[in-house]
């Protein structure tokens, strides 16, 4: 495995952002870290002087994938100052920043939406892995990409284990139940803490999403992390998402940050699909009593009052717990089951949205 120190002292051929300075000493290497053979690098740089960096960025990435032990490289350039570099001079008032626009679709995958939470515990992960099986039994053929780098859920949701096979430029995914599936979670321990910043994350997302062999796909399915922060922009500013999904569950609690999440996705100009309401009700398995544990109906409500879908109601039930946790999705293994038919019908919503909705423009960020 190749070390920091090996990355920097190759790194040092390459000019800084002056041109002058070798690129470790510029104070512009904003983050580094190693993945297995995975090298993740940021470049802190001048928003405005983007396309002149890129020719940095790809020099950079190059001399890094020459490295003996590296399988593959993503060098990407931030905004983010890194620490001890110095500060940029503070821009005139009242001029917007535009940041710099490098979407592009990903060859071969038809749609891409993503799954998302205002906040964790919701059952975001689960709904998403439902959701990409509900669109495969619809004859879609589906992926899914685990963009929560700091809890990754899929490889416990799929039943999957081992690692992804490498050719040194790109990984194949890992399939279970018809479905590709990618996450941090094959590339990393389970026991493994993701401690990293903002900039990591950008890179390690840019890389299981392009450098992947996704083959052709007509939906993959983003399960986000929750909240509205670095994976989301990142999502919207690299690739065309035809969607959002919104997961929420019925308390005012998580509604207050169900509102910020399709908030977020209106800001960066991705289409809400809908929202749905997880840990709707619970039914007694003993005596079939129905409980609103999280009261009822406040999604559907929320939905209403902001303009977008509701599609459909997820009970809070053992049985997809103790199936989730088995790695034996509802909608996989008991696809005539009742709680399969939730997420098939949600599915059935989500794809017809889809084949009906028109291809939306790259989104523009602008930071006021």
């Amino acid at each position: 495995m190749v070390s920091e120190k090996e990355i920097l002292a190759a790194l040092a051929r390459v000019p800084g952002p002056d041109g002058q300075t070798p690129l470790p000493q510029s104070g512009a290497v904003a983050g580094l870290t190693t993945v297995g053979g995975k090298v993740y690098l940021s470049i802190a740089i001048d928003p405005a002087k983007s396309m002149a960096m890129e020719n940095m960025r790809r020099t950079a990435e190059s001399v890094i994938k020459q490295l003996a032990g590296v399988e593959g490289a993503t060098v990407t350039l931030t905004a983010e100052v890194a620490r001890g570099a110095a500060k940029p001079a503070p821009a005139a008032p009242g001029p917007k920043a535009q940041a710099a626009s490098r979407q592009s679709s990903i060859p071969g995958i038809e749609r891409i939406i993503a799954v998302a939470s205002g906040k964790g515990g919701v059952g975001k992960s689960t709904t998403a892995a439902n959701l990409a099986l509900g669109l495969a039994a619809r004859g879609w053929k589906v992926g899914i990409l685990d963009a929560d780098i700091y809890g990754p859920s899929m490889p416990k949701l799929f039943g999957l284990r081992g690692k992804p096979e490498s050719d040194g430029k790109t990984m194949k995914p890992l399939e279970a139940y018809g479905i590709k599936v990618m996450s941090i979670g094959f590339l990393v321990e389970e026991d493994t803490a993701m401690i990293w910043r903002g900039p990591m994350v950008q890179s390690a997302l840019t890389q299981m999403m392009r450098d992947v062999t996704w083959g052709e796909l007509d939906c993959l399915v983003v399960d986000m992390p929750p909240g509205t922060g670095d994976a989301q922009l990142t999502m919207a500013q690299t690739v065309p998402l035809r969607g959002a999904v919104i997961v929420s569950t019925p308390q005012d609690l998580a509604l207050i940050d169900a509102r910020r999440a399709v908030a977020m996705f209106a800001k960066v100009n991705v289409p809400v699909l809908g929202v749905v309401e997880n840990m709707s009700y619970f039914l007694c398995p003993k005596c079939g009593e129905r409980s609103d544990i999280f009261a009822h109906g406040g999604a559907r409500h929320e939905a209403e009052r902001m303009g977008v879908p509701f599609l459909g109601e997820v009970p809070l039930h053992m049985s997809i717990r103790e199936s989730s946790d088995a790695g034996r999705p509802p909608v996989a293994v008991d696809p005539a089951g009742a709680h399969a038919g939730v997420y098939r019908d949600i599915a059935q919503q989500v794809m017809g949205a889809l084949e009906g909705g028109a291809r939306r423009a790259f989104p523009k960020i602008v930071v006021e």
